[in-house]
């Protein structure tokens, strides 16, 4: 397998890697895989954690191990999680956004700015007509909220900006 195939290769299996405490979203378009190389038939894959004392990295880590060990050509996979680089949610797929609000979770504003507004939209009906419930939910990353014009609960994502240069 050679670099840029066996790279892409590896990127399609981070795609079927969910994160654990948001459903049917892969770390891939979390924007956590930060680099995947490749040594031979080793591979070394670079991620940024969502937050830095977040309890499901080691989940999250033999997970990710574990897909790619189990592709034939791969011998050994190690993950590394790096604190150079801070996650921001604008590193969010339009994919992941989408699976998002497929589970009635409102995905965060794009190029959040601190000091900015946070209007959220329900992932159900889209209205903006919306109050914040708690801004501590399940998930040190996720606030509850409560849809005024369709009158369900739901979870939005906290903005998360990156305050230095990547």
């Amino acid at each position: 397998m050679n670099g840029e195939q066996g790279i892409a290769n590896i990127r399609s299996v981070l795609q079927t890697v969910d994160d654990p405490e948001l459903p049917s979203v892969s770390v891939l378009d979390l924007g956590m895989v930060h680099d995947v190389t490749l040594q031979g038939r080793n591979v070394m894959i670079t991620m940024v954690p969502t937050f830095a004392g977040c309890p499901a990295l080691d989940f999250i880590e033999l997970n990710v191990k574990k897909a790619v060990e189990d592709v034939e050509w791969v011998d050994t996979c190690d993950v590394h999680f790096t604190f150079e680089h801070q996650w921001s949610t604008d590193a969010i797929t339009d994919r992941g956004k989408e699976q998002l609000k497929k589970h009635g979770i409102s995905p965060p504003p794009e190029n959040y700015q601190p000091g900015d507004e946070w209007t959220v939209n329900c992932p159900f009906c889209g209205s903006d007509y919306t109050s914040m419930e708690n801004v501590f939910g399940p998930t040190a990353c996720r606030s509850i909220l409560y849809c005024s014009a369709c009158r369900n609960p739901f979870e939005a994502m906290k903005p998360v900006v990156s305050l230095t240069k990547s």
